[in-house]
């Protein structure tokens, strides 16, 4: 207002020419300047619009610490780019009782075994979160990370596959380990190495193993395809291992049934593995496995309403009706992959509580905040999943330009209902909920404290290297009420009960215990939503600008 005072006090007494005419020349700036106002505004405006409607929560800042929390769960010699600076070596020894070299990998959860079926799941979603949202993930800058974050579960698995028909699926006891509170940096538990092989078959986890590797290669086929051969090397032997001797390998290692025992048996994981050979191959024979084993294996007979790293029909049966939305598909596999696709879309629809048939166990419950909920011990794993596997779905039906799915008993749900409750349950982890809590660790202003995790509960070993033994982290660190010495940014832990309600006490592993199963697949939703935020806030702006030119233009 100040310019345009300005700009009419001059004019009246213009140097060298008429009062009239200088007053119609001096009016232009004024004029201009209104314009600039109004784009100015107009542009802030619908940024800041964009930025309460499509940014609820910072995707791309979630999507930075769930990749970090890996690197807290990294078993071995950590490399000197390692970001988890209270985190150092440990299970340097691992595998030397039998011989073999074990050093690497993941501890799953807050304890110190090193579990191959939920490690290879996990390494199983990083890739798929990275084969569909890979180029998300690249754009964020998060590339790099994830990267690493897979390689050091596949380099793991190599070393632990030391025969065509041998593979090390666990290191560690969970008895001798849940007896201790210790950090990884001082453990004194058995180290004690269990193999499968062809006396004691383990399909189910040498098939998990086998998908993580598949999968896991077409990740690596651009960026490093040497290594990207080698994986899918692996992967091939260690499924006509897994086929060829089958057997549940909680029955060969006892010791991992109370914690990882294989209630819905290996058929899951050989319909599974054989899916990721065929999409990182091509090879006709793996489709075919899939076909003929369809009924006989369950793939297109089990309903099911939960998808984890024990239970795989779900997701068998959503890449197989990726096959049919796609046309990747000879015409006599037709009809097998329709009845993959309804069974998908059974899981689809009793996520979204729209089965109208099958009885009270045709869809999931749901908190009163909208949580998705199937059971009390770490609920948090089947809401992530099921948010990755309805956004993969909800993008196939897209591309092939299906517009809804067909739900048992004659409902449907329409393709952006399916996107949109996937989203709801993100954003349900990262606070939006009736408690305001994250249960994305480190992630926004409230968050769990007192995660049920031995190495985040006691003082760093980088600071205080005095040895802290079996018993001593019970007396002197379990039972604190304060909050964790160390963050584990990124970990998405059990979370609430089916009223929202959350106890946030170390004690409480059954809600306060992460797995790296949970953070997973939010890698690639994480990035996914980033984009769709990033593209919004775009649109908005975009719109923004072309309304206030026109306006513009009018004034």
């Amino acid at each position: 207002m100040r310019a345009a005072a300005q700009g009419r006090a001059h004019a009246k007494t213009p140097p060298g020419g008429s009062g009239p005419r200088a007053m119609r020349g001096a009016a232009l700036p004024g004029r201009r300047l209104v314009v600039v106002v109004v784009l100015l505004v107009a542009v802030v405006g619908a940024g800041a619009a964009a930025e309460g409607k499509a940014h609820r929560h910072n995707y791309e800042d979630a999507l930075r610490k769930s990749l970090l929390y890996f690197e807290a769960q990294r078993s071995g010699r950590l490399p000197h780019s390692q970001r988890v600076a209270w985190r150092d070596h440990s299970g340097l020894t691992d595998g030397l009782e039998q011989g073999v070299d074990l050093v690497g990998g993941y501890y799953d959860a807050g304890d110190h075994v090193k579990f191959g079926l939920p490690m290879a799941f996990t390494v199983t979603m990083l890739s798929w979160s990275m084969i569909e949202y890979g180029d998300d993930v690249e754009a964020a800058g998060e590339l790099g990370h994830a990267l690493e974050a897979i390689k050091w579960g596949t380099d793991y698995f190599i070393k632990a596959h030391t025969k065509p028909d041998e593979l090390w699926a666990e290191v560690g006891d969970g008895d001798t380990d849940h007896y201790c509170w210790q950090r990884p940096e001082d453990m004194t538990t058995s180290r004690q190495a269990y193999k499968v092989d062809r006396e004691r078959p383990g399909s189910d986890v040498a098939g998990e193993t086998a998908a993580a590797m598949a999968a896991a290669s077409i990740v690596f086929r651009k960026s490093n395809p040497h290594y990207a051969h080698l994986l899918l090397h692996h992967a091939q032997q260690l499924f006509e291992f897994a086929d060829k001797y089958r057997g549940k390998y909680d029955s060969s290692i006892a010791e991992v049934k109370s914690y990882y025992g294989s209630v819905s048996g290996y058929k899951d994981e050989l319909l599974w593995a054989a899916l990721w050979l065929h999409r990182a191959t091509g090879k006709a024979e793996y489709l075919d496995y899939v076909v003929d084993k369809a009924d006989c294996f369950g793939g297109t007979g089990w309903a099911i309403t939960e998808f984890s790293w024990d239970v795989k029909y779900a997701g068998v049966q959503i890449l197989a009706a990726r096959l049919l939305l796609r046309g990747e598909h000879e015409e006599r596999h037709r009809s097998t992959l329709e009845q993959y696709r309804a069974k998908a879309e059974h899981y689809v629809c009793g996520c979204m509580g729209r089965n109208a048939a099958g009885g009270a166990d045709a869809n999931v419950e749901r908190s009163p905040g909208g949580m998705l909920y199937v059971r009390q011990w770490n609920n948090m794993q089947y809401v992530t999943n099921a948010a990755f596997l309805l956004a993969a779905y909800g993008d196939y039906l897209a591309e092939a330009g299906e517009e809804a799915v067909a739900c048992a008993g004659g409902e449907t749900a329409r393709a952006g209902e399916v996107a949109a409750f996937a989203v709801a349950q993100v954003d349900y982890v990262l606070g939006t909920n009736p408690r305001g809590i994250s249960y994305l660790v480190g992630y926004g202003a409230k968050y769990p404290s007192r995660v049920h995790h031995r190495a985040a509960s006691i003082v760093p070993y980088k600071h205080s290297k005095e040895f802290i033994g079996c018993t001593q982290g019970f007396d002197h660190w379990f039972g604190r009420r304060s909050s964790n010495p160390n963050v584990l940014v990124g970990a998405i832990v059990g979370g609430p009960d089916r009223r929202d309600r959350f106890r946030d006490n170390r004690e409480n592993y059954m809600q306060t215990e992460a797995c790296t199963y949970n953070t997973a697949p939010m890698v690639g939703m994480f990035a996914k939503l980033n984009r769709m935020a990033r593209q919004e806030r775009e649109q908005e702006v975009a719109t923004a600008r072309s309304t206030a030119t026109q306006t513009a233009a009018d004034v």
